[in-house]
């Protein structure tokens, strides 16, 4: 059995936000924070784990502004530090708005990154922490995330097939999915507020974002780091160093999933 999935517009600080809810809402809340790439959205990361935890957890995961049918800034913040600032503050504006004191994060690569500012920002308010392919430490950008970066440059429906077939270990276990997911995200790639948002994202202006040791080690929440082993946009060496600097952190490296490890081993990562 499986929780049935409810998504609805959300006001908060100024921004509309679209999410996606399963589970009680009386059960501790889990919020699910997606990573970046073009047409991405928080059911196309989260569909089949909130479904699924929603058995035992409230679960919540929202398009995180400038993704999705979330708010696509008009005069969006420059570079990844900068609007990662603004996904922060409208994110706690978002708890606030659904009246989500304390909760649990999971996020992924660019999530995972939101998740460890808000654990700077607002640390009495998060419970645990899951960090899954988690960008924000300090590795050099691979190829793949380099093409994911630069997508706009190609955007076409061959050149996002051929970009999801990077997120995966073994493309051909999905048969002609990959193909029909890049086709039916091509409508939301090539709408003028989501490549506004993209571009703006990964305008490289002041540097990486790097969560460092001294941040680190002031992490006085329980976090758990799970990582595919064949991830090729943010390599495991990344969880390494979160598993070296957070005192209280575990980590799991699955092997025979990419940055994906959600859907390539969803039996796993949701029993993780």
């Amino acid at each position: 059995m499986t929780s049935a999935i409810t998504t609805r517009d959300i006001a908060a600080g100024g921004h509309s936000f679209h999410v996606s809810t399963a589970g009680d809402p009386s059960a501790p809340p889990i919020v699910f924070l997606h990573g970046s790439g073009p047409g991405v959205t928080a059911l196309s990361n989260w569909e089949g784990a909130i479904a699924d935890l929603g058995r035992d957890f409230y679960c919540v995961a929202p398009d995180i502004i400038g993704f999705g049918d979330s708010t696509h800034p008009e005069d969006p913040p420059v570079g990844i530090g900068p609007f990662l600032e603004l996904r922060a503050t409208t994110t706690i504006a978002l708890l606030d708005a659904m009246g989500l004191e304390r909760v649990t994060l999971v996020g992924n690569s660019m999530g995972g990154m939101l998740t460890l500012k808000l654990l700077g920002l607002i640390p009495d308010r998060i419970d645990k922490v899951v960090l899954m392919g988690s960008g924000g430490a300090p590795v050099p950008p691979t190829e793949n995330l380099i093409k994911l970066a630069t997508f706009y440059n190609d955007p076409t429906e061959a050149a996002m097939a051929d970009l999801l077939t990077r997120f995966v270990y073994d493309p051909s276990a999905f048969g002609d999915d990959l193909a029909a997911i890049a086709a039916a995200r091509m409508p939301r790639v090539l709408r003028d507020d989501v490549r506004r948002s993209h571009v703006a994202t990964f305008t490289f202006t002041g540097g990486p974002v790097v969560f460092d040791a001294e941040f680190l080690a002031a992490v006085r929440q329980p976090v758990l780091l799970i990582h595919g082993r064949d991830d090729t946009f943010i390599p495991y060496a990344a969880s390494t160093y979160f598993l070296e600097h957070l005192p209280n952190a575990d980590m799991h490296v699955i092997a025979h999933a990419g940055h994906w490890t959600q859907i390539e081993q969803p039996r796993r990562f949701r029993a993780l």
